[in-house]
């Protein structure tokens, strides 16, 4: 029972990551389950719901199909509304009950694409896993599936920004502050993964000079564009005075990739630009959340304090991702042992009732974590 919860909530769900990633796209989503991941979705991880269209359905799976494994309902529901609706792709999503069932999805899709001739595939989400895990596998099948094999680079100062949704950075207005950052210094953005952009944009992937992933989001994508167009990847938000170090790195992997398409050098290496100069010793301040993110607010922390600051990240996806002095914890109860001596903590306010009593608590909402409760007091990550 160790990673139970019996105070603070859990994180969006993979199911509800991969809604939130396609949600721009143009495709139809359906995630096969009863009826609670859509009113879950759609109630407090979407904050884009009231205001912005976008195909999302729920299968309405019965008791009684679920147990005779009545796929051919889940076929014909989604031909119908795909023969109405027209969406560019479709997208399938399970949920716990599927998964228990073993439901073969990349089956039904196959099949789905076969009749309808329009791009379909599955994500193997089962709500077991956070939104990382769905959202980021979302973003590679669209890497994969949906970016033009011809485009070629042909401006060095030209970028992707990998890994943006809302569960992270907030509405489209504070993305909008994190392209104005990168801007300013010169870059050009191809497209942005995937917030205010249409599936047209990031087709055009391939045309970038180099990939910025801004959070944890967006490796996988960022993987598959390497492979396809031979792209470098960075890691890293560009927030504060940060910015100006990220800048910086892009150069110089472009300079290389440049370098060793033209036969002079080794191909460029991706790098994590939080992680290159971070402090050593006893942190006093304490960030908790997503790894990419907050390990970009640690470094200008850093920067301009010069004292060690410390991430303790909840997440399942955080290999390679922390430095020395960062802990990944599984469990409310983890984070509470590992929270019991820390003096300055910056978090969601839901994180606060397992915090240690005398501690100074700093007040940074997170979507993933607690919805659309504090939604009028996010701040642009890239203000920070």
């Amino acid at each position: 029972m160790r990673q139970s919860y019996r105070i603070i909530p859990v994180y969006t769900a993979d199911v509800s990551g991969v809604c939130s990633a396609l949600y721009e796209l143009g495709g139809m989503t359906v995630m096969h389950d009863p009826s609670g991941c859509n009113s879950t979705y759609n109630t407090h991880d979407e904050i884009r719901w009231y205001d912005q269209d976008s195909l999302i359905f729920i299968s309405g799976l019965s008791e009684i199909d679920a147990i005779m494994g009545n796929d051919n309902k889940l076929i014909h529901d989604i031909e119908k509304a795909a023969s109405d609706l027209h969406p560019q792709f479709i997208a399938l999503a399970g949920s716990p009950i599927p998964y228990m069932n073993g439901t073969d999805f990349p089956a039904i899709a196959q099949v789905i694409e076969q009749e309808t001739r329009i791009p379909t595939f599955s994500v193997p989400t089962n709500g077991m896993h956070d939104y990382v895990y769905g959202a980021g596998i979302a973003l590679a099948e669209i890497a994969e599936r949906f970016t033009d094999p011809g485009c070629r680079c042909t401006d060095q100062r030209t970028l992707n920004l990998i890994g943006v949704t809302p569960l992270d950075f907030g509405p489209l207005s504070h993305v909008k502050k994190l392209k104005e950052n990168l801007e300013s210094r010169g870059w050009k953005i191809v497209s942005t993964w995937a917030m205010g952009d249409e599936l047209e944009q990031l087709s055009r992937a391939g045309e970038a000079a180099v990939n910025l992933v801004v959070s944890s989001v967006g490796i996988r994508a960022a993987k598959v564009l390497e492979r396809k167009f031979h792209t470098p990847y960075v890691i890293g938000t560009p927030v504060g005075g940060f910015t100006k170090i990220i800048s910086e790195i892009l150069e110089q992997t472009v300079s290389k990739r440049i370098d060793w398409e033209n036969g002079d050098g080794d191909k460029p290496v991706n790098r994590i630009a939080y992680l290159e100069k971070r402090l050593p010793g006893d942190p006093q301040i304490t960030l908790i959340g997503e790894p990419v993110t907050m390990g970009s607010l640690v470094a200008s922390i850093e920067q301009k304090i010069s004292r060690p600051v410390q991430i303790i990240c909840p997440l399942d996806e955080t290999k390679g991702l922390l430095g020395p002095n960062d802990v990944a914890v599984r469990g409310e109860e983890e984070a509470e042992e590992k929270l019991k001596d820390a003096k300055i903590i910056v978090a969601d306010p839901l994180y606060h009732p397992i915090c240690p009593e005398g501690c100074q608590f700093c007040e940074l909402p997170h979507i993933a974590f607690s919805g659309r409760i504090y939604v009028k007091r996010l701040l642009p990550l890239a203000e920070m």
